[in-house]
């Protein structure tokens, strides 16, 4: 019983002190008070005080990583001093609010920049003195490190479906579909997988059109693409790129890094 009593007035004082925060006509209220005032454009918001005079901005990143993992983000920038750009998670008060509301409720709730008496300077400052550490679960982190090892590549397909890493072909596709050439999407479902080669013509692995499956000579299977929702596209059709940038991943042996190809300043000897 007296646990019981305890905890029923934890929750009532915690509701007590909750901040009502709410944005009207580009105002922002702390408890029926006007506190700072906000301007957007596309997904950057412009953080002012009451004098509408800019204080920092927010701006949303959603991007792709590697095959369907996204990273989703915010970009901080003071607009009195925009030497430095920095990259932090955000947070929203439900799984529904959109861009505007989420802005505003890292501002009050995470990074304590807009409090009852406007925008804490102070606290802006401290936030790009000691920046704040992104908490990435393991998937995002495993498709950074994989994105990291990709970019090293430096992977392309050209016009006749041959794959190249920094400029050096190390292999290519057969059985493409007839759209091969005229988009670097695989939209066609063909009867007949399309293969990947080495450089040597051996087999490393197949792409299965009607289930976007890539496998391995091996045996090891991946789902190249998988439909999402959320703030996420949609991502139904894959590129050849990408299939040859998963494969590298997937058979270590098929592409190794290595570096770009440079050519130094040519000198012509002349006879004595």
């Amino acid at each position: 019983m007296k646990r019981g009593i305890i905890i029923f007035f934890t929750v009532l004082g915690v509701f007590l002190h909750a901040q009502n925060i709410k944005t009207k006509r580009g105002i922002i209220n702390l408890d029926g008070i006007p506190v700072a005032k906000l301007s957007n454009k596309s997904s950057e918001y412009t953080f002012m005080d009451l004098k509408e005079t800019p204080m920092y901005t927010i701006k949303f990143i959603d991007k792709s990583i590697v095959d369907s993992v996204r990273d989703s983000y915010i970009s901080i920038n003071r607009v009195y001093n925009r030497d430095k750009t920095i990259e932090i998670d955000y947070s929203s008060p439900s799984a529904f609010s959109g861009e505007e509301k989420s802005a505003v409720f890292t501002s009050v709730k995470d990074l304590k920049i807009i409090d009852n008496k406007g925008i804490n300077v102070k606290n802006l400052d401290e936030i790009f003195s000691n920046v704040p550490k992104r908490k990435l679960d393991s998937k995002t982190k495993d498709a950074y490190t994989i994105r990291k090892k990709i970019d090293k590549m430096n992977i392309e397909v050209n016009k006749v479906g041959e794959i190249l890493s920094n400029g050096v072909p190390v292999g290519y596709f057969t059985n493409l579909p007839v759209s091969f050439g005229s988009q670097d999407i695989i939209m066609d479902k063909t009867p007949i997988d399309i293969e990947i080669y080495d450089a040597k013509s051996k087999l490393i692995g197949r792409y299965i059109t009607t289930t976007k499956q890539l496998k391995t000579a091996g045996g090891k299977s991946f789902t190249i693409y998988k439909e999402m929702s959320g703030r996420a596209s949609i991502l139904k059709f894959p590129t050849y790129k990408a299939l040859a940038e998963r494969m590298a991943i997937m058979d270590p042996n098929f592409i190794k890094i290595q570096e770009k190809v440079s050519v130094g300043a040519v000198s012509k000897e002349t006879p004595n």
